[in-house]
């Protein structure tokens, strides 16, 4: 390690341990204390009530089924179908249009998926109107398809929305692995392309989106926003049903409120490691597999059935979109109409209404946390790159751990924390609880560009007499640009999604686009709902639109360093 570099390494690894790790740490030990009956503000001692208390609560069982249900369920789906469609677009050589492509459906927030999602599988949804007619519908079929007792349109819901990252994350992995050599060996060999990449690339795949598999269920097993809008609401999700019980005007209610954050964190730890477990157990079956042979003809129709399955889901996700602008722009829509009957700018030209401070909060809270939090991981790359020291395996878990984490195991201890401090209900609580999310996603998005950079650059511009500070804001930042600008729209886009740490830090005080369109969602004028739930889509994908254009028109000159997603 060089010595000019320690001091930058040590300052930045003080600040993510100070400002990231400790809080989170502090708020996961102050909601284990309540789950166990300490609780300062309330007295008592130590007891296991809380969890006697928990497990009494009606509809508990009905709970964690719900949550184990919808959460491995879709992650599974969502899986197979990113495989099937990740074979289908490399082997057609469309797998850049591809990612191009997904980028509208990445940029939408998870609440505003689940909205327009409701809008269109709703009974007297769009796909119901579009299908109106030709079965001769006049009323709404008496069927839920929301909010249902089995989960299954929360579970559809977040496959619509996790299928996307899952695919794109396949697709730049796939440029890791000798995808096109592994192929031509296969095919030598008299194997199919569907056993080649289910026997040879995907063992090699694997490995590479381990952990954004492993993220994505976490968020799953633990979502709130999304499950409010879409899964049961009597009994809801564990997640939801925590967050209730933490609101409820009987404060004894936050000891079995903690302990069901514990057990939450608990159900996702267990199912982490049920994943570790299975990949185990699905490495010695494919060791058997393959010694049994076979050319996999069988494959191919699987394949071929996941990916034709997966455009399906993609097109749900556009739907979902096309129908929140349908309604945020209609005046008179009736069922069986298959179009809005009427159209109306009364609500978009009225701001004031309500929707111009939800959006002038989310907005300026966003720009501040991605300000913030890309400063922070430009500090902690460039510390890695003085100190000539290659990053630690704890530090990256450092970067995974709000992600592994359940929201709600650690908010609300964080909270108590904050509200000792003075900061509970402030912006600066906000923005201080959405950075802890917002970071490790900017990390994740600008390190392997940032590891990419050529090497003879920064020699060059050495050998130049340019010092390390010269050669930061003069070479590496001007030349990655690209990666630093879709980092932040990434980290932008997180920012607005943030609904749990902007409810529980802002005290109700802070009104968001995600706050009000979740609150709204249960309402019955989708023309506002639909008009929240389209701004706070819009905003993440004009910082998208923004992060490709600006460097094509500052470098137009200069293809290499336009960068791209």
């Amino acid at each position: 390690m060089r010595p000019e570099g320690q001091a930058l390494r040590r300052s930045v690894l003080i600040v993510v341990v100070l400002a990231v790790v400790l809080p989170i740490v502090a708020g996961a030990g102050q909601t284990l204390r309540t789950a166990f009956g300490l609780h300062e503000g309330l007295g008592g001692g130590l007891s296991l009530a809380p969890w006697s208390q928990l497990f009494a609560l009606p509809g508990m069982a009905t709970s964690l089924r719900l949550s184990l249900i919808t959460g491995v369920g879709s992650t599974l789906l969502a899986l197979i179908l990113a495989l099937g469609l990740c074979v289908a677009l490399q082997t057609s050589g469309r797998a850049g249009w591809g990612a191009r492509a997904l980028a509208p459906v990445l940029a939408v927030p998870h609440a505003a998926v689940a909205i327009g999602f409701g809008f269109l599988i709703a009974p007297a949804g769009w796909i119901s109107r579009l299908l109106a007619a030709a079965l001769g519908w006049q009323d709404p079929p008496l069927v839920a398809t929301v909010q249902d007792a089995a989960g299954l349109a929360l579970l559809l819901g977040l496959v619509v929305k996790e299928l996307p990252f899952l695919l794109l994350v396949m697709l730049a992995a796939a440029r890791q692995v000798p995808v096109a050599t592994s192929l031509a060996l296969g095919r030598s060999l008299g194997y199919s392309a569907a056993a080649v990449w289910l026997r040879l690339i995907l063992p090699q795949l694997w490995p590479l989106i381990r952990l954004p598999v492993l993220v994505v269920q976490a968020y799953a097993l633990s979502c709130v926003d999304m499950a409010i809008i879409l899964g049961p609401s009597n009994p809801p999700t564990l997640a939801v049903a925590v967050t209730r019980w933490f609101g409820d005007p009987d404060l004894a209610m936050v000891y079995p409120a903690s302990a069901g954050a514990v057990l939450s964190a608990a159900l996702v730890a267990a199912v982490l490691l049920g994943w570790g477990l299975a990949e185990r157990g699905v490495a010695r079956a494919g060791l058997i597999w393959l010694r049994r042979g076979g050319r996999g003809r069988a494959e191919a129709g699987v394949l071929r059935l996941a990916s034709g399955l997966g455009v399906a889901v993609l097109g749900l996700g556009i739907a979902a979109l096309v129908v929140l602008i349908l309604w945020s722009f209609a005046f008179r829509w009736s069922f069986p109409d298959p179009l809005p009957e009427s159209w109306s700018l009364r609500l978009w030209a009225n701001p004031q209404g309500g929707w111009g401070r939800a959006a002038g909060y989310t907005l300026g809270l966003g720009l501040a946390v991605t300000a913030l939090c890309l400063t922070l991981a430009v500090a902690w790359l460039e510390a890695e790159d003085r100190s000539r020291a290659p990053r630690a395996a704890w530090a990256t878990a450092l970067i995974y751990l709000p992600l592994l984490l359940p929201q709600i195991g650690f908010l609300y201890g964080l909270n108590l924390l904050f509200l000792r401090m003075g900061l509970t209900g402030g912006v600066a609580a906000v923005i201080w609880a959405q950075a802890l999310f917002v970071f490790p996603y900017v990390m994740i998005a600008l390190s392997e560009p940032w590891r990419g950079l050529d090497p003879a650059l920064i020699r060059t511009a050495a050998s130049l007499g340019a010092g390390a500070n010269r050669r930061l804001f003069s070479v590496k930042l001007p030349t990655l640009l690209g990666p630093i600008l879709v980092a932040a729209a990434i980290g932008f886009a997180v920012s607005v999604a943030q609904y749990l740490p902007t409810l529980f830090m802002g005290a109700g005080r802070i009104a968001t686009l995600a706050t009000e369109a979740v609150t709204l969602a249960s309402g019955s004028d989708r023309r506002v709902v639909g008009t929240y739930a389209v701004l706070q889509a819009a905003l993440p994908f004009a910082a998208y639109v923004l992060a490709l254009a600006v460097p094509r028109v500052l470098y137009r000159n200069r293809r290499a360093l336009r960068g791209g997603m």
